[in-house]
């Protein structure tokens, strides 16, 4: 080592042929030191030995930052139910407060149901009447479908007797006529008779008695005559009433042919009642039910806040009374840089640290919005101008947590978390 020494601190002095100042006696000795350190092989081996320490720590680091991605732009996020009326009326009940924990199903708000139950009761009598008017046009159906099926065969026995009847008319008419012709001879034989039974009783060739009866002959062949006239005359007029009659059988038979047209007619008033008391029964559910809405339930189990009812308030159908935020479905919404998705998938698993308890929680990627977050903002952003400027986007990431991981009901929606998603 110091004859090593001594050849170089020669040569600059055989170089510019000048002496050289000598080095301060500390460089010499710190020199020295280190010639010895480097010298010793366990020094050497202790080097090495922490150089492939702070390699690997190095390696190992590196790693380990780049097996996850994180953003510390991410916010707890859940489902907000705004609860309302159903029904306007008067508040007369209150049961809940404000970030007070209810279950699903519980009676939040009461309104006075006294109107409610009013409806209920009148829908019920106008159901019960409609029901009784469609029964009663459900039974003439059947009763109109028996009726005038008589009524047809009824009119048909009549057409055919009134037929029959004006045969019948028709002939005693032609008796009649005949007893007429007879009759109409007998007069004539007993007059003719008579007039010669008047010669002879002039010339006083036969009795007084003989003459009377022959006077007798002729007055009843007269009235004979007349009698048979007036059948004859009776005949012809049952004759127009048998034809009469037959007239009327073919009326009554045309109206007993409009049975199908009249059944059809009543069974659309069957149908009309029915239809009305479907529409009654309707009214009486819809009134049942806006007597059930006057009892106002959560829809969810959750947190009650911003309530705005008060007892004694009338409030009107869709007016909003209070929130319901659900703590067990939650989940977070990491607003990524877009460089940082190229290694986050969908079921990678998550660790969700939240600042307001200091805890961390388990949890999954679930999925990957369809677009940045500035395209769903109120104002997009324009880039149509010639000086444009490149901006890192952001993408919202929606961050599950794991079952069991809320059950506490100690995370809020809007509490800023920091996730890591381990993306290898």
């Amino acid at each position: 080592m110091e004859q090593t020494t001594a050849v170089v601190e020669s040569k600059p002095e055989q170089r510019s042929g000048q002496s050289q100042p000598q080095p301060p006696a500390d460089s010499e000795a710190r020199y020295q030191r280190r010639s010895a350190f480097l010298g010793n092989p366990r020094a050497r081996l202790g080097l090495f030995f922490v150089i492939a320490v702070l390699l690997g720590a190095a390696v190992l680091l590196w790693r380990y930052f780049g097996s996850y991605e994180s953003t510390d732009d991410a916010q707890i996020d859940g489902h907000v139910n705004a609860v309302s009326a159903r029904v306007s009326g008067h508040v007369v009940k209150l049961n809940v407060e404000d970030n007070q924990y209810v279950d699903k199903g519980t009676v939040l708000v009461e309104i006075d149901p006294t109107d409610y139950e009013v409806a209920v009761a009148r829908a019920r009598a106008d159901y019960a009447d409609a029901q009784a008017q469609a029964a009663a046009a459900g039974i003439n159906v059947p009763l109109t479908s028996v009726s005038t099926s008589s009524q047809v065969a009824a009119a048909q026995a009549g057409v055919a007797n009134a037929k029959a009847g004006i045969a019948a008319a028709r002939q005693q008419l032609a008796a009649a006529q005949a007893q007429v012709a007879e009759a109409e001879a007998n007069n004539v034989k007993a007059q003719n008779d008579l007039l010669r039974y008047k010669q002879l009783i002039d010339k006083q060739e036969i009795s007084l008695q003989q003459y009377d009866q022959a006077i007798a002959a002729a007055k009843s062949s007269a009235a004979t005559l007349e009698a048979a006239r007036a059948a004859a005359d009776a005949a012809a007029a049952q004759v127009e009433q048998a034809q009469s009659r037959l007239l009327q059988a073919d009326a009554d038979l045309r109206t007993a042919q409009t049975a199908p047209q009249t059944m059809q007619v009543t069974r659309s008033r069957a149908v009309s009642a029915q239809a009305n008391a479907d529409r009654k029964k309707a009214e009486l559910q819809q009134a049942e039910l806006n007597l059930q809405y006057t009892k106002i339930v959560a829809p969810v189990s959750g947190v009650v806040s911003n309530r705005t009812v008060e007892v004694g308030q009338n409030v009107q159908t869709g007016q909003e009374m209070m929130k319901i935020i659900p703590l067990e479905d939650i989940w977070v919404t990491a607003n990524f840089k877009e460089t940082q998705l190229r290694n986050i998938k969908a079921s990678q698993a998550a660790e969700i640290f939240v600042d307001a308890n200091g805890k961390r929680y388990k949890g999954h990627v679930d999925s990957i919005a369809g677009a940045s977050g500035a395209r769903f903002s109120l104002l997009p952003p324009e880039n149509a101008t010639g000086n444009y400027v490149k901006v890192v986007q952001r993408i919202p990431v929606k961050i599950v947590f794991e079952p069991g991981e809320t059950k506490a009901h100690d995370l809020r929606p809007g509490m800023s978390v920091v996730p890591k998603v381990w993306a290898k």
